[in-house]
């Protein structure tokens, strides 16, 4: 059986390997088990969720390019709710595709509760998902009320360094790369440069 593994880490979790390395000894354990394929989305430390692999490896299964989709549990899959989940397992079963949560075992005994379990389960992943974002939001409301700059730090930029570098007709591009600044920056600052030659 040709299996598939999908895994969604963090950037700041050191226990990202063991959970790939598990799929794979799992895999290995299972008579006539080959590993094909592998998917790993990664959620950076800023929160942002980049679902790329997660795409390539629903294409994949309705092409058909694996017979088993393995992943270490149902919220790694998703969190997006009782339907989102119900609509992505049921397009892999529709595609012929099964589909095994590596710690939820639950699933391959539970016959005819299985929607049932899934569904209780999903909505769960969901909940947690909504408080992490609400303790996410109100700690960041906390360090605001407290006077905190959240972010990063605004960079300085010498307008006469800026000037002299325009006159000796460099362009935006040379002198965002010689200052280590976005081009965007570059243009704000010589346009508050001839607002301010403007006034003189």
């Amino acid at each position: 059986m040709r299996i598939a593994i999908y895994c969604r880490v963090s950037t700041n979790k050191q226990d990202n390997g063991n959970q790939i390395d598990d799929l794979k000894r799992f895999i290995g354990t299972q008579q006539g088990w080959e590993l094909v394929l592998e998917f790993v989305d990664v959620v950076t430390g800023s929160g942002k969720k980049d679902r790329a692999q997660f795409d390539a490896m629903m294409l994949a299964a309705s092409q058909r390019k694996f017979d088993l989709l393995l992943f270490w549990k149902l919220d790694r899959l998703t969190r997006e709710g009782t339907r989102k989940t119900f609509e992505y397992l049921s397009r892999l079963e529709k595609w012929g595709v099964k589909w095994r949560s590596y710690l939820e075992p639950i699933f391959d005994s539970c016959g005819q509760f299985k929607d049932i379990v899934i569904s209780i389960m999903s909505t769960l992943a969901e909940q947690e998902r909504i408080a992490i974002s609400d303790r996410t939001k109100a700690g960041l409301a906390r360090a605001r009320a407290k006077g905190k700059i959240l972010g990063a730090l605004p960079k300085f930029v010498d307008l006469t360094d800026l000037a002299d570098r325009r006159d000796q007709g460099h362009t935006v591009r040379k002198i965002a790369a010689d200052l280590h600044i976005s081009t965007g920056l570059v243009m704000k600052k010589l346009k508050q440069l001839e607002l301010e030659r403007g006034k003189q």
